[in-house]
């Protein structure tokens, strides 16, 4: 028996089997609760008709599902009017999971290296039926599995959100039967049949970000065989593999990427949302289908091994896939609608993108009411709208701000005249006061260090420290209620209305307390914590939270959907800024990117300028020395915020990036760096000259393009049919422009 004669075979014994299983149900009369995951609904097919292969269209996305016998397989996700052609699959096999699911003891029976392909029951499931229903965003599509050898139920969630090339994508599994068993991983999302095997070494281009402490959201482009996964002429058994492990979920990587498949002019992206562990893998499963695994925590990887006892449920994290037609710049410009249709607790800060002033640079933790009261004056003199106090506000004089963190008390010592002192003078000054806390930790020495073991996270019996810290365990109503305590005390009595959410340690791969595994301790930890952050955002509907975590190591929307700002970066040269702005750009919206401008003491005007182009298509993030610049390097920082003020913010909240010199690299100062802005009738555009030649050349037309900062500078600007010319008088300058019927003085 040939193959196909064996699968044809093995279908039509499928289909007699399900369809025996429900007609003996029905003939005992058998009824499952509503809700349950076997029970029907009302859009819920059975017999014959649920094994022939169907599309779900939805937000001008095909998703295309077949079958192998009654086992249902993803083949792809296209946009509408996109066929299976130019290098794409016509059709799925076997090895092409919708979800992918391995539980302990079971087999994989494939070839599969460490990659998550070929598990059970994923690979076996039957396919149980299909459903539609509205939710408040749009539709949702509910795929159910079983697998009566484990007793479990499988259900593959597809949530769009409005009208975006965009779905929410998750998994949910339900142990029906009266066995307890464990699971060593579960996919979030299955995408597959990106290209060809034959030809997928020359039609795909991945792209991706690594990120790390003050080098964020450097982007890559390259073949999969340079990211490791090479064509072989038959199947590799490894892969592209993005891991990140503990509470810094952007450590290593931005976890976002994107397939682009050059030949058939489509790019497949997605994001993963989640404050905590994650793994992606793009790879081959042994019948040569290209495959990306998206999911969370899992064992090999984060040591998140789930057991699930009868009648427990367990979900993955949510993920966001798409496709569109094009590359790179119009599948950011997707994700960066659908991460403003996301948002949980929308403020008006992200509608009027006030400029924060933050005191760190200049004092560097050294406040007192003397040393602020002249900061505040000059911030408020050069336009800022919030004044937030950073690191060392609760330390004793002399007293590195790292260690007593948890008590947050003001140290009196520091005020004298007390803290509301402060807080009440910069909001006679027309600004909203803020404060830097960093509510996840203890220092060692801090009363909240003395707190009992099971606030804390622990692994083999001993409490985890990390450079001098305890992490604590908001999975603990108690460890909720003392922080709450503590913010509730801060924003009562001296009228906080911006914090500004640090968090400096990672939890790595988590606590065994109270929990089968220590990454199931962390992912439950990571889901408390959103879920304290939510309360917090409900009960204080005027309250902005900025995130930051040593600068962007959780710029992930699980924490994005619910945060108002994110600190990009802790860089602290200039010089470096137009590529960590840039490459932001395309992993955050421009009403959340919060950019540094932090001139300093002898700092030319060139430079205050360059400061504030850094910064001026983001959320502008003011410090540096206000009360020390020179009277002509101040002047360039009031009219920045001038200009941001009057011209460039009001369109912020409709931004979509693009980028005519495509993404810089921040080891490449040679080369010169641009970031575009649309809005409306509307386009502005950073133009950065590093250490390379004094013109810049940006290959996009602006007829009407004009220089709307620097004015005073030297600069000049030049539109040309193909594109515009700049050229600056020195090195490490960059400008504004603007162009469009928008334009005004």
């Amino acid at each position: 028996m040939d193959r196909r004669t064996f699968l044809l075979h093995s279908a039509a014994l499928a289909a007699g089997t399900v369809a025996g299983e429900r007609t003996a149900a029905a003939q005992t009369g058998d009824q499952l609760p509503s809700g349950h995951p076997m029970a029907p609904s009302v859009a819920i097919e059975a017999g014959p008709a649920m094994l022939e292969p169907f599309v779900w269209q939805a937000a001008g996305l095909v998703f295309a599902f077949d079958f192998t016998g009654n086992r249902l397989r993803f083949r792809h996700v296209l946009p509408e009017g996109v066929t299976a052609a130019q290098g794409l699959p016509a059709s799925s096999d076997m090895s092409s999971l919708e979800t992918s699911v391995h539980c302990t003891g079971e087999d994989i029976p494939d070839h599969h290296g460490a990659k998550f392909t070929g598990g059970s029951p994923g690979i076996r499931m039957s396919f149980a039926g299909k459903r539609e229903e509205s939710t408040a965003r749009g539709k949702c599509l509910i795929l159910t599995h079983r697998d009566p050898a484990l007793d479990l139920a499988v259900e593959s969630i597809y949530e769009t959100v409005g009208d975006m090339p965009v779905v929410r994508r998750w998994t949910r599994v339900i142990n029906t039967g009266s066995r307890t068993f464990g699971i060593e991983y579960l996919s979030s999302a299955m995408l597959n049949n990106f290209a060809s095997p034959q030809s997928f070494q020359d039609d795909l281009r991945l792209h991706f970000a690594y990120n790390s402490w003050q080098q964020e959201a450097q982007w890559r482009s390259v073949r999969l065989a340079d990211a490791g996964l090479i064509q072989n002429g038959n199947f590799s058994v490894s892969g592209v593999l993005f891991s990140t492990v503990g509470s810094w979920p952007c450590e290593s990587y931005l976890p976002m990427a994107m397939i682009e498949n050059t030949r058939a002019g489509v790019t497949w992206f997605w994001q993963l949302e989640h404050n905590g562990s994650w793994h992606c893998e793009i790879a081959q499963t042994s019948a040569r289908t290209l495959y990306a695994y998206l999911g969370g925590p899992d064992a090999l990887h984060a040591q998140a091994w789930k057991r699930l006892a009868p009648g427990e449920s367990y979900e993955s994290i949510p993920v966001a896939v798409g496709c569109v037609r094009g590359g790179f710049e119009q599948a950011v410009g997707a994700l960066t609608h659908y991460r403003r249709a996301i948002q949980l607790h929308p403020r008006g800060d992200c509608a009027r993108c006030p400029v924060v002033f933050n005191d760190v640079i200049m004092l560097e933790g050294d406040q007192t009411t003397a040393n602020e009261m002249p900061l505040i004056d000059a911030a408020a003199e050069a336009g800022c709208e919030v004044y937030c106090m950073d690191v060392g506000w609760y330390t004793r004089p002399g007293e590195n701000w790292w260690g007593p963190v948890g008590d947050w008390q003001p140290n009196p010592q520091r005020f004298p005249g007390g803290f509301r002192q402060v807080t009440d003078y910069i909001r006679a000054k027309g600004m909203v006061p803020g404060l830097w806390i960093e509510p996840e930790v203890a220092g060692l020495g801090t009363a909240l260090a003395r707190r009992p073991d099971d606030w804390f996270f622990l692994r083999h019996g001993r409490r985890i420290l990390d450079h001098s810290r305890y992490q604590l365990d908001f999975r603990n109503p108690q460890v909720r209620a003392y922080v709450d305590a503590a913010l509730e005390r801060l924003l009562g009595e001296y009228g906080i209305g911006y914090i500004k959410l640090d968090y400096n340690i990672n939890a790595l791969e988590g606590t065994e307390l109270r929990a089968e595994s220590s990454g199931q301790g962390l992912l439950g930890h990571n889901r408390a914590f959103l879920a304290w952050l939510d309360a917090l955002l409900v009960r204080h509907p005027a309250l902005t939270i900025e995130t930051v975590a040593s600068g962007s190591m959780r710029m992930e929307y699980s924490m994005l959907s619910r945060a108002q700002l994110q600190s990009i970066s802790d860089q602290d040269d200039y010089r470096l800024y137009a590529s960590l702005t840039t490459g932001c750009s395309a992993a955050l919206l421009a009403e959340q990117m919060g950019v540094w401008s932090q001139p300093r003491e002898h700092d030319t005007p060139q430079a205050a300028s360059c400061n504030m182009v850094n910064a001026m298509l983001g959320r502008i993030h003011q410090s540096g020395f206000l009360t020390r610049l020179s009277r002509a390097s101040l002047l360039q920082v009031r009219q920045g915020i001038a200009v941001y003020k009057q011209q460039i913010r009001s369109y912020i909240p409709q931004f979509v990036p693009f980028y005519p010199l495509g993404m810089p690299d921040v080891t490449r100062s040679a080369r010169p760096a641009a970031l575009g802005m649309r809005a409306q009738d509307r386009e502005f555009l950073a133009v950065w000259r590093r250490e390379g030649p004094e013109e810049v050349f940006i290959p996009c037309p602006m007829p009407e393009a004009r220089l709307l900062y620097p004015a005073d500078l030297g600069i000049s600007v030049a539109a040309e049919p193909a594109g515009v010319r700049v050229r600056f008088p020195s090195a490490n300058m960059a400008c504004i422009l603007s162009s469009g019927s928008g334009w005004r003085l």
